[in-house]
C-alpha cells in the first residue's frame, strides 16, 4: 500500500474512534477518506475530527438536505522523482 494509503487508513482509524463510519478509496493520484457525520456529534468530537483531517492534504464537508453531512479528506500520492512527471507539455 502506498504511503498515502497508510496515511488515509490512519486518518480513517482515528475518525472511527470518534464514532464515525469511514470509507477509504484508492485513486490514481490520491487516496480519499469519507465519513458520514451525524447531527448529534458533540463539540469535543468536532475538535478531534478537525485535528485528524488537518493531517490530510485537503479536506472539507459536504452538507445537503437530502444526504446529510459527509466529511472528506484527500491524501495525495507521492510524485515520481524521475521521468516525465508533468506530461508532454511540461516545460523544464
Amino acid at each position: 500500500m502506498p504511503a498515502s494509503g497508510v496515511s488515509a487508513v490512519a486518518i480513517a482509524a482515528r475518525l472511527s474512534t470518534v464514532g464515525l463510519f469511514t470509507r477509504v478509496e484508492e485513486h490514481d493520484w490520491y487516496t480519499t477518506v469519507e465519513a458520514e457525520v451525524p447531527e448529534s456529534l458533540s463539540a469535543d468530537s468536532w475538535r478531534e475530527v478537525l485535528e485528524v483531517v488537518a493531517e490530510a492534504d485537503r479536506f472539507g464537508l459536504l452538507a445537503t438536505s437530502l444526504n446529510g453531512r459527509t466529511l472528506w479528506a484527500v491524501v495525495r500520492k507521492a510524485v515520481p522523482a524521475t521521468g516525465d512527471v508533468g506530461g508532454p507539455s511540461h516545460q523544464r
